[in-house]
């Protein structure tokens, strides 16, 4: 029986029977999600599951351009979690004869005309949107949009009770939408077991390992394990010319290092994002300067903007010699033969989520893996296989 889930019983507090609605662009990470579901409620019940939980939709489009969303099965009553990946770029449509990649607008704009298909017949409306629209541009320095908050604000509207999402640019967002759910969820523990089967040679302690945080933004998330296992903690602080804007940022001069000596350590740096990868390969090269012995990276999102060839070279230099990276948003599909790039699956984690609160039940432990990372790692210090 799953440690993080009681049995059912008949006096259950389930908020309406299960409805799993993956768009497009996150169809095969819902297949995934769904088979988990069906297992995970079948060891706890001992019961025999609907074949699937997933409803039924599609967004076609107009030869103009313009959509509109189709579900295809009865939704009232139902408890509907709606996955949508709107990093998916590998999506295209036809307009006006031309062929068209979808963006992350098109992608939140197929999310709003599914809401919308529902029509209010569903008990809940739930998304989960790990790659969360608009979290890039979650704060204004000057006279520029809000588009994470608005967003945010728009689903509330349509009738969405609870935005589920994974490590979130800057969590802080969700106080555009104060009195409704928002979850930010991390993938600390997939990490830290994908880290330590790939790597069973590797020592977390503070003679042999140092979390090494890429900026200021993502100390949170590199402290999370340095507190947890006891061991330093490094930081690269960016200075950028702020005269010029580049891609809609202004680019970085340099990286800065602040931190104890890294000389002979495994180092492991975690971050919310890899876009083009330039920080990431600068950082690697200062470490390597400074005689680190193995330079690992664990991301959420594995994005290379600019494709992977800079991280081949870099790997074969011996610069940096693993990324570990979710399968949340779309990965460009040569990654999966690269031998320095592994995949975390999260589709375990999500089912867990979404079937405790389809039985309103709290889901802190699920977000709150110290306990289990402990577990692990006695696993690990003990010889067993992870």
């Amino acid at each position: 029986m799953s440690p993080d889930r009681a049995p059912y019983s008949h006096h259950s507090n389930q908020v309406g029977n299960l409805g799993l609605i993956a768009l497009e662009s996150c169809h095969d990470l819902g297949e995934k999600v769904d088979k988990w579901l069906i297992n995970i409620r079948e060891e706890i019940t001992g019961e025999k599951q609907p074949e699937t939980f997933l409803i039924k939709s599609r967004c076609p489009r107009f030869s103009n351009g313009e959509a509109k969303a189709i579900i295809d099965e009865s939704v009232r009553g139902k408890d509907i979690y709606i996955l949508v990946d709107v990093g998916n770029y590998s999506l295209t449509y036809n307009c006006m004869g031309l062929t068209n990649h979808m963006s992350p607008d098109d992608h939140f704009a197929d999310l709003k005309r599914i809401i919308s298909a529902i029509g209010g017949k569903a008990k809940r409306i739930n998304v989960i949107m790990p790659f969360l629209y608009g979290g890039r541009q979650h704060k204004r320095s000057s006279r520029e949009s809000l588009d994470c908050a608005a967003a945010l604000q728009e689903l509330v509207r349509l009738g969405v009770t609870d935005v589920i999402t994974f490590d979130a640019h800057d969590a802080r967002v969700s106080n555009a939408i104060p009195q409704n759910g928002f979850e930010d969820v991390h993938a600390y523990y997939q990490f830290m077991k994908a880290i330590l089967h790939e790597i069973p040679d590797i020592k977390v302690d503070k003679d042999h390992m140092m979390m090494i945080s890429p900026d200021e933004g993502g100390i949170h998330r590199n402290l999370y394990y340095s507190t947890l296992f006891g061991i330093d903690l490094g930081i690269f602080v960016k200075r950028r010319d702020y005269s010029v804007i580049v891609n809609g940022r202004n680019p970085i001069v340099a990286h800065e290092f602040i931190g104890s000596d890294v000389e002979g350590k495994d180092v492991l740096i975690i971050d919310d994002m890899l876009s083009s990868g330039d920080s990431l390969l600068d950082i690697a090269t200062e470490l390597k300067r400074r005689k680190a012995r193995r330079v690992f990276a664990a991301v959420t999102y594995a994005l290379f903007t600019d494709g992977t060839d800079m991280f081949e070279k870099f790997y074969q230099e011996g610069k940096i010699d693993k990324i570990f990276a979710t399968n949340l948003t779309y990965r460009r599909p040569e990654l999966a033969d690269k031998p320095w790039f592994v995949e975390v699956d999260m589709s375990k984690y999500i089912a867990k989520i979404v079937d405790s609160l389809n039985y309103d039940e709290s889901i802190s432990g699920l977000l709150s893996p110290g306990k289990r990372i402990m577990n692990l790692m006695e696993r690990h210090n003990n010889g067993e296989e992870i």
